[in-house]
């Protein structure tokens, strides 16, 4: 894995089923265009943020869960073939008719793979998160998150992925750009965490953060980033 599609959507509750049938079609055709993995991850413990959050990111309605979804390549070049197969394709075409959430406000974009290869176990739980990052901070981050990752390994996590923002659109209603207040001279971080379970990533992040290796400054401005936690309904 080299490059990932990020998506952030808001889904009705009730849609649940739906959009599993939605999403498991959707990835049947991205593994058929060349996509490594697809997965979907359904709102479990998504808090409000002070200055942000994930549900004023998609402007989510009362009633709708947060979806944290990513799509895996080999290459970006091998993304952009997939993404030119998926525009033309017919199939395409039918599902963007029936979508079951409110497409207009997912924010989505293209992220290249800073640190995190490798997958170790089933995950069962996830952990996701995007930060505004300057552009010029860009190695001061990925030292951080290379840091950051190992703690988190030691402490149980799976696999530790930070991406970075490359072909992040700007969007009508909303856009990642939007979700963390970023300025202009910053990109964007979609990263996400692979636990064992939901049990294994309450006791991991509560030894992490008693681990003194976590005592680092961030490269970033903390209180703009936005997070929750994920439990997993597709991932092929």
């Amino acid at each position: 894995m080299a490059y990932v599609d990020g998506f952030v959507a808001a889904v009705p509750a009730q849609n649940k089923d739906i959009y599993l049938a939605h999403a498991a079609d959707a990835a049947a055709l991205f593994h058929e265009f060349g996509a490594t993995r697809v997965v979907e991850c359904w709102g479990d413990d998504v808090p409000e943020g002070r200055t942000t959050d994930l549900h004023r990111a998609v402007q989510a309605k009362d009633g709708e869960v947060i979806v944290f979804a990513w799509i895996e390549y080999p290459s970006k070049e091998v993304r952009d073939a997939v993404g030119q197969k998926m525009m033309s394709d017919p199939r395409t075409k039918a599902m963007s008719e029936t979508m079951p959430f409110d497409a207009k406000r997912m924010i989505y974009g293209g992220f290249e793979v800073l640190q995190g290869q490798g997958r170790n176990g089933e995950m069962g739980y996830a952990d996701g998160a995007l930060m505004a990052v300057p552009r010029t901070n860009r190695q001061a981050y990925l030292d951080f998150s290379e840091n950051y990752a190992a703690v988190l390994r030691d402490c149980g996590a799976n696999r530790v992925i930070e991406a970075w923002g490359d072909d992040v659109p700007e969007g009508k209603i909303t856009d990642f750009p939007r979700s963390v207040k970023a300025t202009s001279d910053e990109t964007v971080v979609f990263s996400w965490i692979e636990w064992p379970s939901r049990v294994a990533r309450d006791a991991g992040w509560s030894k992490a953060m008693e681990d003194p290796r976590m005592a680092q400054e961030m490269p970033f401005d903390g209180e703009r980033m936005v997070h929750g936690g994920f439990v997993p309904i597709l991932d092929r």
